[in-house]
């Protein structure tokens, strides 16, 4: 295989990765780096900058340079085919038997995840690929260890959106001009360059979920790749569209203008509650008590900071005539216990009835089996419609003030919420390093996004001297390395089997140095 110049591969190359590794798609893939990484690194810099801005004192707020944006009155395009009805999101990493079980699962979308659902593994990066391809052609297939084999069925299947790396997170293996590429670019450029002429031809298009952006700036550098993307390859402009997370504090001051940048690209805004948590942590952890949030389980989507933000996200969208999509309900059944799976029917059922109540045009879940739970509740909801784009919400009045209201959460800071913390951060640590980045940990569903609120908490409640209020102990590193060696004890294997993850915990948990994401450590010890 000729490699284009200033392109190198460091990554193996394992049968059939020359098929997505082509000269071609390389090629591609320099001119995305070259043309775009700089200013990638310079809006890290800009979020770098606002951090220490928040440190100092300073205050979220909505944009005063960009309140013309939010007054005026402007549209996204119109829903694109596979995207108008959305009622039943499926989220998973792509790997082949999750590829074909969220296919098959009924939902309406698959979100293909490259993110916090997977691990940036060498392997799963490019086989993920692979799948992806191979299911839009229709023969992928898979078969267990067990023997049991899994097929693309006949019929309709879910529309498949990828979601790419974030842009803080590079990709070691595909070098260009000696440096590393952008997971993002990578992740959203093999894609593209592959499978968007392969789904333009089944009626659809290429379709992005776009994830941890903090600023319109970033959505506006992600609307600039876009244009590149399709002139470079010949498909017409607004062919591309993109779902952005808000799922960051500061990007949530920002959703009216973050539509606008990508208007006519823009599929809508998911509220991505489970980083938008680690967010608020992140963003103001050395603030003190007002955002000292309580245990990690107490806080629900009821909360009055995150009732506001979801309140919020729906009249934004709805506004603009873009998609409101839910969040995740991190409750997953079980084939096992009865007693479980019921609790956790419940849960999801609650949680979607609020989201379609609220006008959410659709929802996700992270398992099959709660595919039907959600439809059925926005069934009821929507009847024949395919969304519900024309409830404006203008009911809905929220001020920065009600999206800061951190203070309000009721909770407890409990020395239970801080072993379940540390347990869950080592046990989805520990699998992540090995190469799974979703997993079902105490009957919860368990990613990138909910272990980051578990070390960040403890890290903030750490280093804000708190005091524990069932046991009064204050929290300090060696109640942290105690409870880490207990909690171990009580899991199986041995526990040298954690003493990489319990290190990496260490690390992002209570070194004084806050890690801005614990998968770019994590990265550094990936083969």
């Amino acid at each position: 295989m000729t490699i284009p110049a200033g392109v190198e591969v460091t990554g193996p190359m394992h049968p059939r990765y020359d098929e997505i590794l082509t000269p071609e798609a390389l090629a591609f893939l320099a001119d995305l780096h070259r043309a775009f990484d700089p200013r990638r690194r310079d809006l890290l810099d800009l979020r770098r900058r606002r951090e220490a801005d928040l440190a100092d004192g300073a205050m979220l707020d909505f944009l005063p340079e960009t309140r013309e944006i939010r007054e005026a009155d402007w549209r996204v395009a119109e829903p694109a085919p596979g995207l108008v009805d959305r009622r039943v999101e499926i989220t998973g990493p792509t790997d082949a038997k999750m590829t074909i079980n969220a296919l098959n699962s009924g939902a309406k979308v698959w979100l293909a995840d490259h993110e916090d659902a997977n691990t940036p593994l060498w392997e799963n990066v490019i086989s993920g690929q692979l799948n992806l391809r191979d299911a839009i052609d229709g023969k992928l297939a898979f078969t267990s260890p067990e023997g049991k084999q899994y097929a693309l069925r006949d019929g309709d299947l879910a529309t498949i959106v990828v979601r790419p790396r974030g842009w803080h997170l590079t990709e070691k293996h595909i070098l260009v001009d000696g440096e590393r590429t952008s997971g993002s670019l990578v992740d959203f450029g093999l894609y593209v360059f592959h499978c968007a002429r392969r789904q333009l031809d089944r009626g659809v298009g290429p379709y992005f979920y776009l994830p941890k952006m903090e600023s319109h700036l970033e959505a506006r550098l992600w609307n600039d790749v876009f244009v590149a993307a399709q002139e470079r390859l010949d498909i017409a402009r607004g062919t591309i569209r993109a779902t952005v997370l808000i799922e960051t504090f500061p990007a949530a001051f920002e959703m009216d203008e973050i539509l606008y940048e990508l208007r006519e690209h823009s599929a809508g805004l998911n509220a991505g509650r489970w980083d938008y948590m680690f967010s608020v942590i992140k963003k103001f952890r050395t603030r003190g008590a007002d955002f000292l949030l309580p245990d990690r389980n107490a806080v629900t989507m009821t909360v009055p900071f995150m009732r506001a933000y979801t309140e919020l996200l729906v009249r934004t969208c709805h506004r603009r005539g873009a998609h409101a999509i839910g969040g995740m309900a991190a409750f997953i059944p079980s084939r096992r216990d009865p007693q479980v799976n019921e609790t956790a029917m419940a849960k999801v059922r609650d949680d979607k009835t609020r989201e379609a109540g609220d006008g959410f045009d659709g929802s996700w879940v992270a398992h099959p089996d709660l595919v039907p739970i959600c439809r059925e509740v926005f069934d009821a909801v929507l009847g024949d419609r395919p969304n519900q784009l024309d409830r404006t919400r203008d009911d809905v009045r929220v001020a920065a003030a009600d999206l800061l209201a951190v203070h309000a959460t009721p909770g407890p800071h409990s020395e239970t919420g801080l072993r379940n913390a540390v347990s869950v951060g080592v046990q989805y640590l520990a699998s992540w390093l090995r190469g799974s980045g979703a997993v079902a940990i105490f009957n919860l569903m368990e990613d990138a996004a909910t272990a980051e609120i578990s070390r960040s908490q403890v890290w903030q409640w750490l280093h804000n001297d708190l005091t524990l209020d069932d046991t009064g102990a204050r929290v300090t590193r060696e109640l942290v390395e105690r409870i880490a060696d207990e909690e171990i004890a009580k899991l199986p294997g041995d526990p040298g089997d954690y003493a990489a993850a319990r290190a990496l915990f260490m690390e992002v948990a209570v070194a004084d140095d806050f890690a801005d994401f614990l998968t770019v450590p994590a990265y550094e010890r990936m083969p």
